[in-house]
């Protein structure tokens, strides 16, 4: 069951990656000042550090709702 969970969690790693390179791509190919580009660089910065924080805390309630549930049968 472990292996089943571990290729959830690296899917979703490359899903993650694969947006954020795909954002940061289009971020750069759009014709802005650098003020601004520098902004949306820094808004999605915060907005993916908040996605991931979210995840993350999900992820150990998670686990941690499967490890009670193994410990207690």
């Amino acid at each position: 069951m472990s292996d089943s969970r571990e290729t959830v969690g690296t899917s979703l790693m490359f899903f993650l990656l694969g947006a954020a390179v795909g954002a940061v791509v289009v971020a750069l190919t759009t014709p802005k000042k650098g003020s601004e580009l520098r902004a949306d660089l820094k808004d999605m910065g915060n907005r993916v550090r908040e996605r991931v924080g979210r995840m993350s805390s999900d992820l150990c309630g998670k686990a941690e709702e499967a490890a009670e549930e193994v410990t207690h049968g």
